[in-house]
This record gives C-alpha cells, sequence and structure tokens, in this order.
C-alpha cells in the first residue's frame, strides 16, 4: 500500500487514493522539520487500514529525509503511542 502513497507537494499533502476516493495527511515544512497536520480518511475507505499506511509512510519519510517529524495530527498521535518503534 506504500508505493500507491504520493507526495502531492501542491497541496502540502501526502495521499492515498483507494476506491475512487482520496485519503491524505497534510503537512507543513520548515527548516529541517515536518510538521504532520491532519489526517482524513473518507468514511467508506475507515477500517481498512488506510490511516495506519499514511501514518506509518509519513513517519518513515521524516526519519529518511533527515527531517523532525512535528505531530500535531490527533490520529498519528495516537498511532504513534500504538506503535512506538
Amino acid at each position: 500500500m506504500a508505493s500507491q502513497i504520493r507526495n502531492n507537494t501542491q497541496l502540502n499533502r501526502f495521499e492515498l487514493e483507494a476506491e475512487g476516493k482520496i485519503a491524505f495527511t497534510a503537512y507543513a515544512l520548515s527548516q529541517g522539520a515536518i510538521e504532520f497536520k491532519h489526517t482524513l480518511v473518507p468514511p467508506e475507505l475507515e477500517g481498512k487500514g488506510i490511516g495506519s499506511a499514511l501514518a506509518k509512510y509519513v513517519l518513515e519519510f521524516a526519519k529518511a529525509n533527515g527531517l523532525e517529524a512535528i505531530v500535531t495530527c490527533p490520529f498519528i498521535r495516537s498511532w504513534q503511542a500504538r506503535h512506538p518503534a
């Protein structure tokens, strides 16, 4: 599923399209940091692991690119608490 996630730099969000709907995590970049602000998964896609796939991907993206991850998104914050590694 991670291979389907794309970085839409024009809208500052990571997107995953499924079943004709788009789930996304919005972000803001600053000097050496990326803030994950909000994750939205359409109701039709809930419970399919899409939000978790986005959370894992964006946190790995920050790490791989040497960016400090600032998590203000409640969903990603709760995902991190359940997956501390």
